[in-house]
Formats: C-alpha cells, sequence, structure tokens
C-alpha cells in the first residue's frame, strides 16, 4: 500500500511559512539544497529545474502523486504555472478553483481523506503532501510519514504546518541529518 508523506520546513517555532506564505528567511546553502534535490528530486517543481542545473526529465524516486492545499498551489497558479509539478499527477484541494487546462491537475472540492485512501489503494509510489498547514491537519489520521526539514529560525508568525486542530498524533523518528546550515531533516514514521 502506499504512504501519505509530508514532507515540509518548518521554523524551530512550527511555521511551515510566514503570514503571507513568504519562506524566503529560511537559510539554504549550495550543499543542502544539492543533497535534498538528489533525494527528494520530485520535491523540484518542474519549471525550476532547468534553472537550478536539474534535467527537467529526472525520474521520481520517492513519490508520483502530489497533493496542495489552495494557498501552496498559489504562488504557481498565480504566476499562470498550472502544472508545477508536472512530472507528478497533482491534486489542488480548493473550493474556489475552477478546473485548469491541464490533465495532470486535479481541482479537488471533496473531502481530502476520501480521496487518500482511494490513492493509497492504487499501484505507484508514494503520495507526497506538500502542504499547507489546513489540508495536512485534516489528513492527520492518514499520514504515514513526516520528513521535517527543521530550519534554526524562529518565524515568530505565520502558516503553522497543522493548524487549527489539537490532536496530539505520535510518530517515531527512525533517521535525523544535519546540514551546514544548520537545518536538520528527520524522518518519522507513524508510531
Amino acid at each position: 500500500m502506499r504512504k501519505l508523506v509530508y514532507y515540509i520546513g518548518v521554523s524551530i517555532d512550527g511555521y511551515i511559512a510566514g503570514p503571507g506564505g513568504e519562506a524566503d528567511f529560511y537559510p539554504v546553502t549550495d550543499t543542502y539544497a544539492a543533497e535534498l534535490g538528489a533525494e527528494f528530486p520530485e520535491a523540484i517543481p518542474t519549471h525550476v529545474r532547468a534553472s537550478i542545473g536539474m534535467d527537467v526529465d529526472t525520474p521520481n524516486k520517492n513519490w508520483d502523486t502530489i497533493l496542495m492545499g489552495r494557498g501552496t498551489y498559489a504562488p504557481a497558479y498565480d504566476a499562470g504555472i498550472l502544472s508545477p509539478f508536472a512530472h507528478m499527477k497533482q491534486y489542488v484541494f480548493s473550493s474556489t478553483l475552477a478546473p485548469v487546462d491541464d490533465p495532470n491537475v486535479e481541482i479537488v472540492a471533496g473531502d481530502p481523506v476520501e480521496l487518500v485512501r482511494e490513492l493509497k489503494r492504487q499501484d505507484g509510489l508514494d503520495i507526497y503532501l506538500c502542504g499547507g498547514g489546513n489540508l495536512a491537519a485534516q489528513l492527520i489520521d492518514e499520514i504515514d510519514q513526516l520528513i521535517i526539514k527543521s530550519y534554526p529560525v524562529v518565524a515568530g508568525d505565520g502558516i503553522a504546518a497543522f493548524t487549527s486542530v489539537f490532536k496530539p498524533t505520535s510518530f517515531t523518528a527512525v533517521r535525523r541529518k544535519e546540514f551546514d546550515n544548520g537545518a536538520q531533516v528527520t524522518w518519522f514514521d507513524r508510531a
């Protein structure tokens, strides 16, 4: 069965972005970007790949499906990029967006839990939960693994990794790696 994996960057105080969606305050070095890009190539948007020296056709290693909330999809959509992860099937959860003209992008107004359960039963690589915090909170019972990039920054305010939910859920750290920018990446499996 496929796993739902929440791969996300967070500040020390648990924010994935600033109040306006900002994420440029996270320190990124060339070494850090190269190592994570090699381990998770599918997390690099298709339209960004050439600009960082990555082959546009780099195969997916971990995931072939991505889930995003409206806020996570917005920067690409607002820039006219309808399919930011053209190398994966994309599901965007929104009750306000109209369908887009791209076969790899499906706008979903319905229950994310039911869709995830259906996707898990299908063949393929695992499923990448890209964000945001509201969608992650709705899917907390379906998340099989967390891969948390913890940055040495206090944001103070912003979009929490899980919003509007108090539901203590246990995970077990199974791997951790430190990087030259002070970030730690930790892999957690559902306990």
